[in-house]
Order: structure tokens, then sequence, then C-alpha cells
């Protein structure tokens, strides 16, 4: 995946600014709802229109609502300065604070540039240009899996965190013959700007089919229920039950948790939310909102007394595995269960973690980082087609780690991360681009900690390396066996820049730390 350019392009003309947004001529437009897929729109002298939440709360807790606003992009009249031939010209939305573009088709790629600007909803300001990261669904589930045979799946750029919004231009710039575009300062919009055709309108047909805008407003969540919890501590913490790898259908009762663990909240929850917090029911009670840290020596003993049988004289002798680390719980950052299948799907182990970043700008706060994962997991779901968020983990600058596909942190959930990559290992994505930006300190010691903890389980040496086969893809051929890095970056496994050159450079110490943390 190529890095995202966070920097501005440019400034747009003030007159072209200060202009009222006033509707577009007749559009097609689509919305997505949580309760359904896009489905066209017939319009006439409208901007948008939107699907609100799906589901009315009812009682202490229901599920966080949110929505997705689907424009089709159109035809421009292609500008000199800046080369655009598809896009949107500036509109007034509803409000949402996370975007991208998206296609019919996920095995065709888009050539060329993706471009947007934004209006913060707080000030009335523009932002200037920013590039969207154009390559993405390399992150998804491997080719002859049923969640990519679904026929649900849809190509797309990745998730792009602008804030909350409520005005929004976009423009598609084809890439040229010979090398990649030039960055070009922003144009004024002119009056002809939404109409078909004109010059350069014949480059549409280069471009993947059914584009689209997809604008995700992720919902409010519930006071104190989805604040993410405090900042993490620098104790240690512990491991986890590993409770029926093979089972495919929503989580069975567990083990008694941990001593210590926060008490139940129940309040009002779906079967599919019972469900998602039951696959922890070992580490917390159900209905919990944070899995709490443990000490290396509770983490070692809570692994002989769940997997005593499975575990070698020599494992049970000498444990390696990190204290398990505090982590958010999908109940703890509002996901909505009624987006994802219903199913929780598992791979055999983990012998393997693919760090990614998500590449969806640096531009938040810690607080906000549960809004942010609520904004992937809708625009995965919804948008992309896939069966649930992607990554089986994420952790914010701040480095508090978050529970992401849907199955229970300590057994091998099989996410879509690492195309080709996906069975026998766990994706960790650190929120953010890391491409011309470091990580910050906290979250590559957040990654260590989960992946000492993570691959512990499992017995696995964060220093080693081991063998995985590939699922097929653009660096190694399906069925091929490659001898990879116990922790290993997603451009390790797949023709990719993710997770970013200034991350990527960061997993030597994130092995050293973990295979520490593990006692070794």
């Amino acid at each position: 995946m190529r890095g995202i350019l966070a920097s501005s392009i440019g400034v747009t003309c003030a007159a072209a600014l200060a202009l009222p947004l006033a509707p577009p001529a007749a559009a097609s437009v689509s919305s997505v709802s949580s309760a359904g897929t896009p489905a066209p729109v017939a319009v006439a002298d409208v901007a948008t229109r939107t699907v609100g939440t799906a589901g009315a709360r009812t009682g202490p807790r229901a599920d966080v609502p949110g929505s997705t606003q689907s424009l089709p992009l159109r035809p421009l009249t292609r500008d000199r300065a800046s080369g655009a031939v598809l896009g949107l010209t500036p509109r007034t939305v509803r409000t949402f604070s996370l975007l991208g573009v998206v296609w019919e088709d996920p095995s065709v790629d888009l050539h060329g540039r993706v471009q947007v600007r934004t209006r913060a909803a707080s000030t009335g300001d523009w932002t200037d240009w920013q590039d969207v990261e154009t390559h993405y669904t390399q992150h998804g589930a491997d080719p002859d899996s049923s969640e990519a045979a679904s026929g649900k799946a849809r190509g797309a750029t990745a998730p792009l965190w602008v804030g909350e919004s409520d005005g929004v231009e976009v423009r598609v710039l084809p890439e040229p013959d010979a090398g990649e575009p030039e960055e070009v300062d922003p144009v004024g919009t002119g009056p002809d700007e939404g109409a078909s055709g004109g010059e350069g309108a014949g480059e549409v047909s280069t471009l993947p089919a059914g584009m689209r805008l997809d604008l995700v407003d992720p919902g409010e969540a519930e006071p104190g229920e989805s604040a993410g919890g405090p900042e993490p501590q620098a104790e240690p913490g512990g491991p986890e039950p590993q409770a029926e790898f093979g089972e495919s259908a929503e989580g069975a009762e567990g083990a008694e948790p941990a001593e210590g663990a926060e008490e139940a909240h129940t309040g009002v929850m779906t079967a599919a939310a019972k469900a998602a917090s039951a696959a922890n029911s070992a580490l917390v009670p159900l209905g919990a909102t944070q899995i709490p840290s443990l000490t290396a020596e509770e983490t070692r003993e809570e692994l002989v007394a769940l997997r005593g049988t499975g575990l070698t004289e020599q494992q049970q002798a000498k444990p390696y595995i990190g204290p398990r680390p505090s982590i958010v719980t999908r109940r703890g950052w509002g996901a909505d269960e009624s987006l994802r299948e219903k199913s929780f799907v598992y791979t055999s182990k983990v012998k393997a973690a693919f760090v990614h970043h998500t590449a969806s700008g640096n531009s938040y706060s810690c607080s906000q980082a549960p809004s942010l994962i609520r904004g992937f997991y809708r625009y995965h779901t919804k948008s992309l087609g896939w069966r649930d968020i992607g990554y089986n983990f994420l952790v914010d600058k701040c480095g508090r780690i978050y529970e992401g596909r849907a199955g229970g942190v300590a057994k091998p959930v099989k996410g879509a991360h690492t195309m080709g990559f996906n069975s026998k290992t766990t994706g960790i994505a650190v929120i953010g681009s890391y491409g011309s930006k470091k990580p910050s300190s906290k979250a590559v010691k957040a990654v260590a900690r989960l992946t000492a903890w993570k691959l512990g389980l499992h017995g696995m040496n964060p220093k080693k390396k081991t063998s995985l086969t590939s699922g097929g893809g653009n660096l190694y051929a399906k069925g091929k066996k490659v001898k990879m890095k116990v922790i290993s970056g997603h451009r390790d496994g797949f023709n990719t820049s993710c997770p970013g050159g200034k991350l990527h450079k960061k997993l030597g110490s994130v092995r050293s730390k973990a295979a520490g943390y593990q006692g070794r």
C-alpha cells in the first residue's frame, strides 16, 4: 500500500471557498445503513440523501448507532491544472467523520490519485486538499476464502479520518502513462465542473467501474462505555484462555473470569452482542468493556491452568509468554454487533503476527480512537462487504489496545488483514499513517506487549522465523511455503508499503522487546 500523503497539496481560491454550497443538478445517490446494503435512489435537485441510525436505543445500553452516505462520483469537465476527470463538486452533506472511495470489483486497482477536502462542522472552514491512500484491498481476505467469494466484497481506498464534517469535495486524477502524477495546487470549482463530458471525460473509462464516495458517521457511544479506558500502565499484563479453537459458531460459555476483572455490564444486549462478549467469557464477565492486565506470574499460571494438557513438559515448567496487557473489548469501543456476520471463523493456531497501519491519517486524539474503530468497522462491513472488521487488534497512539474481529482475543480468530497470509496469523493495526511520521513509543511498546502475550499462547518466539503457506498474493503464489519472521510487517507478505516505512523500521525493536517480555 502506498504511503498516504497527509500534508496539504495547495490552497484553494478564497472566492470559491466563500461561495455558498447550493445543491447540484439531479444526481443518483444511494445510502447504506446498518440494516442494509447500497440501493440506488433517484433524486432530483438534492445534494445527498442519507439513512440514519439502525435501530432505536432501548434501555440503558443499545448498539451504538451510525450511518453511511453513498454518493456516486460524476465525470468532471477536466481542469488543465489538476487533471481531474471524476469526482464531486463542493456540497453540503449530513455530518460524517470518515470517508473512502469504493468501487465494484475488489480485484481492480485504482491507478491514479484520489484527493478530498472537507468542511469542519464546528467552524465552517474548508481543509486543503488531502490525498487518500488508494491501495487498500490487499488488507482483505485470502483469494479463495469464503469471505472473498461471498460476492459482497468491493474495492476501496483506505478510510481517511477527517473529524466531524458537513461538506465535501472530491477529485480523481487518473495516473498518466509515464510516472506518478505530479503534485498540483487545487483549483476553484466552476459552474460547469459537475457536468458530464468535456476534455478528459473519456479517461473515466480507465478507472474502476461504479466508483462512489462513502461518508461514515461512526455514531456516538454511551457515556463511559466506549471511552477506551485509562492510558495503559507501565506494568505488564498477562495471558488468557484458548477454548475450542475449532468452533465456528458464536461463542459458548467459558471458564471463570480472572480475579479482579470488572463486573458484568449486560444492560440490554442483543444476541449478537452477547455472543461477541461471551467469546471472552473465560477472561471477563459478560458485558465487560475492558479485559484487565495480569502480572507475569498470573499469566503463566493461567496458561498452565487453561492449556495444561496441551503443553509440553518443558512449556509447563517454563512457559515463555508475555504478561497479558489490558485490552478494550468490542463492547468497550461500542461495536454495533448487527453489522458483522453472525458466526466466528477460526484458524488452527497463531504462528505469526502481521503489523499494519490503518493509513487513515494522524489527526486524531486518543479519546477519539473508539470512534475511529467504529468507523473502520462500518467501512469494512458495509462499504467493503467484509464479514467483520479486518484486523484482529488495533493500537492507538497512546498505546491502548483494542479487540478487533469478534471471536475472542485469546482464540485464533481468522482475520482479513494480509491477503494470502490470514491463516495461522493475527493482524495488528496501529491507528494512523506511518510512511513519513514515526509511531509513538507508547504504540510500539503496546505492539510488543500484545505480541509477547498473543504469540506466547502458541509457544512462538518473537525473534525467530516460522513457515507459512501462501493463500495467493502478488509476492508469493498460492501454495508456496514461505519462511517469515514471527513478527512481520504487511509488506513482508504482500507487495505494499504498509505498515509505512517508519513503523516497519521499529519492528526489530518490537521483536526484541516482545522476546524480553516473554522471558527469553
